[in-house]
């Protein structure tokens, strides 16, 4: 298993992409959310990474630096589709009003020769706090992060019978979520700036976290590998350092502060 960050910024980002991600096993691949737009496929090119493969996604939430990808993404498939490029099908899950917001936007903007594979092989799939799935041959478990902004989901892969990786979306922990977060093998977590930046970049107000907090968080929950995600992107050559760095101080696992199209081994 191997994880590929196709982008790792904020929203607001110039100098990378936003953060998505893709989980692989061998030829098969799980895309977690599509950065802000078709970028997404040049961001698969570079990583090697053929998006006819892809036969599971996963959105988030509805944020246009999450989902506006998703949309570039579901066009070339449809039209593959109707030209009998594309070989058979795909999933795509998120929260109930996610999926049908998916629903009217391809609807909108896509012609009915592409839109009419959905609902026949893009099969768009309403999760709900707690639910399970089969994705990459793992158990996967999908739940509610408590959002404070737009309704949104994590979730928890259980691989190789005893390790597991959580993604906690794109704010911070909420304890409610304890038993997937605790004792991951791999969190990712949101530190949208240095903890010593706090007053240039004003996380808590966008309710996002420091790599102070995130640290402090994975080293209480026990976790062994710690990816940090979605940060600014004017540290951006030195972000690496800088983050490690801070992180060091609070947490004892080992710390990932990944650049887009890096790979990480599970």
């Amino acid at each position: 298993m191997k994880l590929t960050m196709l982008g790792t910024g904020n929203a607001m980002v110039t100098e990378c992409y936003n953060t998505c991600f893709v989980l692989s096993e061998g030829q098969r691949h799980f895309l977690v959310d599509g950065g802000g737009g078709n970028t997404i496929l040049r961001q698969l090119a570079r990583a090697d990474i053929d998006w006819k493969d892809i036969k599971d996604i996963f959105i988030t939430h509805k944020h246009i630096d999450h989902l506006m990808g998703i949309i570039w993404l579901l066009r070339f498939i449809c039209q593959n589709m109707n030209g009998n490029k594309y070989p058979g099908e795909v999933n795509l899950y998120a929260h109930d009003e996610l999926i049908g917001l998916i629903d009217q936007m391809a609807h909108m903007l896509l012609p009915e020769k592409q839109t009419r594979f959905i609902g026949q092989r893009v099969h768009l799939i309403p999760v709900s706090d707690g639910e399970t799935h089969n994705i990459l041959g793992c158990k996967i478990v999908f739940f509610d992060i408590r959002s404070t902004k737009a309704k949104q989901y994590g979730f928890t892969m259980y691989y190789d019978d005893v390790e597991k990786l959580t993604c906690c979306g794109d704010e911070p922990y909420n304890p409610y979520n304890r038993q997937y977060a605790e004792n991951s093998t791999w969190l990712l977590h949101e530190a949208f700036c240095l903890s010593s930046q706090s007053e240039i970049f004003h996380p808590y107000e966008k309710h996002h976290s420091t790599v102070k907090d995130a640290c402090q968080l994975a080293e209480k929950l026990q976790v062994k590998n710690l990816i940090l995600y979605h940060t600014e992107d004017q540290n951006i050559l030195k972000r690496k350092e800088l983050y490690s760095k801070e992180g060091a101080a609070y947490f004892s696992g080992a710390l990932y502060v990944p650049d887009d199209l890096q790979v990480i081994q599970l």
